[in-house]
């Protein structure tokens, strides 16, 4: 690797983490109440001005655009929360699975698998469900109490 391209990259992990600590801080201060009311409060002002402006085209266009820039970067936002997330979750789910014995490693990186490895896999743990509830319902009716599941 050149000695630019190492810069390059530094400067897109730099553009990265404050991206990342702007969607975070935005994300929590979007989620709140007190956000919602502000928002509620800004559209009433707007409806509260249109007789000032005469309910005119340019008066409607302002909460259209706002109303759509907003939308528009808040989905980025949300995306990049949902990712992080989901990794956040995904690298716990693995901890666990590593951490219990007898589970099945394999599982590890399940999300790197192709759709028909997956199917697999689901097939297996829906067969495993099935007969979990045949040894359940077969305790029962035999007055043996709750087998395991």
């Amino acid at each position: 690797m050149t000695r630019t391209s190492k810069i390059e990259k530094s400067k897109l992990g730099n553009l990265s983490m404050i991206f990342n600590q702007a969607a975070k801080w935005i994300a929590r201060t979007t989620g709140h109440p007190g956000a919602f009311i502000g928002a509620v409060g800004l559209i009433i002002l707007w409806a509260a001005t249109g007789p000032l402006f005469g309910f005119s085209d340019t008066w409607q266009l302002v909460i259209n655009t706002t109303t759509t820039i907003v939308t528009f970067l808040m989905v980025f936002l949300i995306q990049n929360t949902q990712n992080r997330d989901s990794e956040a979750m995904q690298v716990k789910v693995d901890e666990l699975i590593r951490a219990i014995g007898g589970a099945r490693n394999t599982l590890l990186n399940l999300e790197e698998m192709d759709e028909e490895e997956i199917n697999a896999v689901r097939e297996s743990y829906i067969q495993l469900a099935e007969a979990a509830r045949k040894e359940l319902e077969s305790g029962k009716r035999k007055g043996k109490g709750q087998a395991r599941g």
